[in-house]
């Protein structure tokens, strides 16, 4: 069994000895706290069916908690829609929000096995940054990913991957993921 004490992430261990020395040469800072890194990562998942059987909803959080390391957080519905027949505080989807070493643990697994398992996977669309830093993009199935085992699967469902960062423009985000190894399109 790990040491947990001792265990650092690989991309976080990468990150601090060389692409940080790499970012701060590329973009001449001046100081180490002006180098972009990782703050957060966010999956959500919302799931459509979940107004005709709220069950599905406890499944794709147990299926988001195998994928992210960590407990999914349901998310209620705020108001009452009544044509998507929606209900306040109906069950729609679940999040996570990984920080630290289940963060880079999670992008090393998206980066190096998920994304590569994608159907016609070509790269990630360079251009969906927010303009603030932060890259989104989205899968169209949660199967990609190792921790889910095919047979079990009842419902496909899509997620959003937040990655934010502490990069005050688009241009050191996109040169900070790019050395995590990010397959963008060119």
């Amino acid at each position: 069994m790990l040491d947990q004490a001792k265990y650092t992430p690989r991309l976080k261990a990468e990150y601090m000895t060389k692409l940080r020395a790499a970012l701060k040469a590329e973009h001449g800072y001046k100081n180490d706290m002006q180098i972009p890194r990782l703050d957060k990562i966010v999956l959500n998942m919302g799931v459509g069916d979940a107004v005709k059987d709220t069950k599905k909803v406890k499944k794709a959080a147990e299926e988001m908690t195998a994928i992210a390391g960590q407990k999914a957080v349901i998310t209620m519905a705020k108001k009452s829609i009544a044509g998507f027949r929606v209900r306040e505080e109906m069950p729609l989807g679940c999040k996570v929000t990984l920080r630290g070493d289940k963060m880079y643990e999670f992008l090393d697994r998206l980066i190096t096995i998920a994304l590569p398992r994608v159907r016609d996977f070509r790269g990630v669309n360079p251009k969906s940054f927010d303009g603030r830093g932060n890259y989104a993009m989205g899968l169209k199935e949660q199967l990609v990913f190792p921790e889910i085992e095919f047979d079990k699967v009842d419902d496909t469902h899509g997620m959003d991957i937040i990655i934010c960062t502490t990069a005050k423009t688009d241009a050191e985000a996109k040169s900070l993921l790019k050395l995590f190894n990010m397959p963008f399109t060119s």
